[in-house]
């Protein structure tokens, strides 16, 4: 009797982590994920590049639209470093490396 009920226990986990695995799959497919942008939006916010400080902070370089932003992200708080910093144009070419070829 005690294997049946550890079955029907172990049939009713695999049940509901089902259920919850289809309604977040659901949620994601309907757009109800929280993110309020409309399909095909251009998105105005991003995250440029973050850099651990130390265990509670990190230093984030935000854009928005045309302009930077340097904040200190931590447990108390964050502070704005630098703000309104003109962004680098986004048609800058990056040269690969040159390598040494042996002759040989």
């Amino acid at each position: 009797m005690d294997m049946t009920l550890s079955l029907k226990a172990m049939a009713a986990f695999v049940f509901v982590m089902g259920l919850m695995y289809l309604l977040s799959w659901a949620i994601k497919k309907l757009g109800l994920n929280g993110q309020s942008m409309l399909p095909g939006a251009k998105r105005r916010l991003k995250i440029v590049e973050y850099l651990p400080l130390d265990a509670r902070r990190r230093l984030v370089l935000v854009r928005r639209d045309q302009k930077e932003f340097l904040l200190v992200l931590g447990p108390q708080g964050e502070t704005v470093v630098e703000s309104n910093i003109p962004a680098p144009s986004d048609n800058i070419v990056e040269f690969p490396e040159h390598k040494e070829q042996k002759n040989g």
